[in-house]
């Protein structure tokens, strides 16, 4: 039939054999509809017109087909979840791992299934919620129908099912019910990155920890997030911490691994904890990570940086002497011992007998100023913005006003000021590698970071001797891990309830480093409210619980750590730390 109507009106054209034949298909299909012939080019055109009706009527058929096979979805959304659902549909966004530093995996994500409804189409909505709940008892039938009964066209009624609860479901043939896939966050090891990690809420959202820090990292790329912590660490720490915390029935406890030469955090422990994988009814003290937002007044550990201050600031040295005959008395304040020596003291006694007298002069002598540029150059006066978690404590510092002279004595002994652990340990790196604070990392290959020097290479290595000394003959005596060489300082903060230091309610810490010559790591650990036993005579200062505990742990992780120990070199080494600063004191 085209074929008349195309060949119409052409002048005949007649090929030669081999000759390429031409047809063009413009001028054919502009003389079929606007032919010579009125009534002929009508025909035409209607004709057309049939085939593009024909074609536009298949095409919406195929679409409405496609349609009633797309789950039965909503085809408009009024209600935000049915938003959520389409964005969730069409845009599937995998939550990426989280891995330790030797690549094990801590955290992922696994398919899973979640049940909707559309109310609309749910017959006998009493019945259907019966049956909903014997197969979902940790769902009240109430809740269920109530849900059933809205007026909307979406709502959830199950995420994350089994794929048991699935077939179970899916043979009671409830109209209105579909399932729509999804995923959930899951964590191996439970309990040993709670705090660390965080945690993700119902939409794969992260709420706490690294996972709500990184969130947008974890959601646009699937690569795996590296990070410092090694999972055997933490592991190991952790166990000798919950030892402690049970044997002394402490409220809580905290312990931090840093490698002093980089800021890269191996271990981060925070007790009591959590499992992640399940977040109900979990008690609020376990959901706070203490390692980075507990700010608390320090107490004793802070004599550490008070030290280094005095050395650095020239005005001090390690054989000066310092009145400790008797208490230090100042306008609103007198200043004592904790079992006073009572005598004269020089520089490296002062930290072995921690002696709160002899820390007050020395930041008296240093002064209000320098005193606190010093303790800001530390990172003291702000929140620690490099750690990768969203738990981060603001330390509370009195104004420049009010830092007057009881001010500046009573933060030469630890308090005044508080501050995180995560600042202490960071600060301590510094004071014992050689100078260089750096700031702390989670985050494997983190080269984006603050490094700065704080002291001398000479004032480091001076503060290595003195904190040496304080594991070999005094407080720390307990945390002398014999091979080692370990380093550090006690404290003993009481705690202030109600306006009130109380003596029985007290914070004990230990921070440590190994081994002292040449520092590679360094340990903070901190007990809440530790009690006193019968083995410790009564006594709840750091020297009977925490530096125990924390010797037990140096002992298990400088093997996996690969720190060799060095048994024949440390009596040898220990004279060489002492040297000629424990003569014995002479009397003014």
């Amino acid at each position: 039939m085209l074929e008349k109507y195309f060949s119409r009106n052409r002048k005949a054209h007649v090929y030669l054999p081999g000759e390429e034949i031409k047809i063009d298909t413009c001028t054919a299909f502009n003389n079929y509809l606007f032919d010579g012939d009125p009534l002929t080019t009508v025909k035409n055109r209607v004709a057309f017109a049939t085939l593009l009706f024909i074609f536009a009527y298949l095409v919406i058929t195929v679409r409405l087909f496609g349609v009633c096979l797309s789950n039965g979805l909503p085809a408009a959304a009024d209600d935000e979840e049915s938003r959520h659902l389409f964005t969730y549909a069409d845009n599937p966004i995998k939550r990426a791992d989280i891995l330790d530093r030797n690549g094990t995996i801590i955290a992922t994500s696994l398919p899973t299934v979640n049940l909707y409804a559309n109310p609309r189409k749910v017959p006998n909505k009493e019945k259907a919620a019966a049956k909903l709940s014997a197969v979902l008892p940790d769902i009240r039938y109430e809740d269920i129908l109530v849900k059933l009964q809205r007026r909307n066209t979406f709502v959830y009624l199950k995420r994350n099912l089994t794929p048991s609860q699935q077939y179970q479901i899916n043979a009671l043939g409830i109209p209105g019910l579909e399932f729509e896939n999804g995923e959930k966050r899951i964590y191996p090891h439970k309990e040993l990155f709670a705090q660390l990690l965080g945690s993700t809420n119902i939409d794969n959202q992260g709420i706490a920890g690294i996972e709500k820090q990184m969130d947008e990292r974890l959601t646009q790329s699937d690569i795996p997030l590296t990070l410092t912590i090694d999972a055997g660490l933490q592991d190991t720490i952790r166990e000798e911490l919950k030892a402690a915390v049970s044997k002394f029935k402490a409220e809580g406890a905290a312990a931090i691994v840093m490698d002093v030469r980089s800021g890269e955090i191996l271990a981060m422990i925070s007790l009591p904890d959590y499992d992640p994988n399940s977040m109900n009814n979990i008690p609020e003290r376990a959901l706070f990570n203490f390692a980075t937002k507990g700010v608390y007044e320090p107490g004793s550990v802070l004599k550490v940086f008070n030290a280094a201050m005095g050395l650095e600031s020239g005005k001090v040295k390690v054989s000066d002497k310092w009145d400790a005959t008797k208490p230090l008395k100042l306008r609103y304040n007198t200043i004592k011992d904790y079992r006073g020596e009572n005598r004269w003291l020089d520089l490296p006694e002062i930290l072995i007998y921690s002696s709160n007298i002899g820390s007050a002069r020395i930041a008296l002598t240093v002064g209000k100023d320098e005193q606190r540029k010093f303790l800001n150059n530390l990172g003291f006066f702000t929140p620690i913005k490099s750690i990768e978690v969203a738990e981060k404590g603001m330390p509370l510092i009195p104004s420049e006003k009010r830092w007057g002279e009881e001010t500046t004595a009573t933060v030469g002994y630890g308090y005044g000021i508080s501050i995180t652990p995560l600042h202490l340990i960071s600060a301590f790196s510094a004071i014992v590698n050689g100078g260089i604070y750096h700031a702390p990392t989670l985050l494997k290959d983190n080269q984006a970071r603050d490094s700065h020097r704080v002291i001398s290479f000479n004032t480091s290595k001076q503060m290595r001797k003195l904190l040496r000394g304080v594991v070999t003959d005094g407080s720390g005596k307990r945390a002398n891990v014999l091979g080692y060489e370990v380093a550090g300082k006690t404290g003993t903060a009481n705690k202030l309830v109600n306006g009130h230091y109380v003596d029985k309610k007290v914070m004990t810490s230990f921070l440590a480093t190994f081994p002292a010559s040449e520092p590679q790591y360094a340990l903070f650990m901190v007990m809440d409210e530790p009690k006193p036993l019968k083995e410790t005579w009564g006594f709840v200062t750091s020297g009977w619980n925490t530096v125990p505990t924390a010797g037990k742990i140096i002992s298990e992780i400088a093997p996996q750590l690969n720190v060799k120990a060095n048994y024949d070199l440390d009596e040898l080494r220990r004279s060489r730390i002492i040297e000629a600063t424990f003569e014995k004191p002479v009397r003014p």
